[in-house]
């Protein structure tokens, strides 16, 4: 997994090498670690409690917001991740960081210090179909940003039962599944009663008339009757990526 440096330590470094004055570094210990802007306040602690800093939700700020809050987060933790962003936003995070990686497909972006290779927990990610395919690749992007590879398989839905068939050794040798869906949202159920292994389950808000922007898919993956599945909200791609790394780090922290 990856070694995180604590943002404890970068304050130090920070004071040390006269980056901030000792009065800063002061005021971000005293506050817990926290640092108000007119407009956020950044939780440098949430390394500490979630091994991985405050994320950005891009939605709703402008793009110098989003600027700055990147800069405050880097200094100090390291690494900053921007989910629900857009392509401007983004070509202004690649113009202001040269260094940033960006997924225009999860509509994200990632820098890092100290970037290393994913590595493998037997994660997969499937969707249902091409219009799916934004919210699994955020899920994808969520996990490999934080160290765990994803192994990612599109356009699988249950309409053609014959494409979850073709692909049934690799859902049977994953040890955790990410599967988004809209229109019914069967196909969590469907691949739960494949395998063993859990299975994290994504509505998407698509689906033509009743659909209800996701909630009919929101509503079938938790009235599954195949046990081992877990939700999580509509067109949330970030949280089920996220979600997958806090059970793989579970399963792998030392004991």
């Amino acid at each position: 997994m990856h070694q995180e440096i604590s943002p404890i330590k970068n304050i130090l470094k920070d004071l040390t090498s006269n980056r901030i004055s000792l009065e800063e570094a002061e005021s971000l210990l005293n506050n817990n670690l926290t640092e108000s802007l007119s407009y956020a306040t950044i939780d440098h602690n949430r390394m500490f409690f979630k091994n991985f800093p405050e994320v950005i939700y891009a939605a709703g700020k402008s793009s110098d917001q989003v600027i700055e809050l990147s800069k405050k987060i880097f200094e100090i933790s390291s690494k900053v991740l921007i989910t629900k962003s857009n392509r401007e936003v983004n070509h202004t995070l690649a113009q202001e960081f040269p260094d940033i990686q960006i997924n225009d497909v999860a509509n994200m972006a990632f820098r890092s210090k100290s970037y290393e290779e994913p590595k493998n927990h037997g994660l997969l990610v499937l969707c249902a179909g091409t219009t799916d395919i934004p919210v699994a690749e955020e899920a994808a992007f969520t996990a490999e940003c934080m160290g765990i590879k994803a192994e990612r398989v599109f356009d699988v839905g249950i309409a053609g039962l014959s494409r979850i068939i073709n692909n049934l050794e690799k859902i049977r040798n994953a040890k955790i599944i990410i599967t988004v869906a809209g229109m019914e949202g069967a196909l969590p159920s469907v691949v739960s009663g494949l395998t063993a292994s859990p299975v994290i389950a994504v509505p998407t808000s698509v689906g033509y008339g009743s659909n209800m922007e996701g909630l009919s898919a929101l509503l079938s993956m938790l009235n599954s009757c195949s046990p081992g599945i877990g939700v999580v909200n509509i067109d949330n791609g970030f949280g089920a990526g996220f979600l997958a790394n806090a059970m793989i780090n579970s399963l792998n922290r030392p004991q």
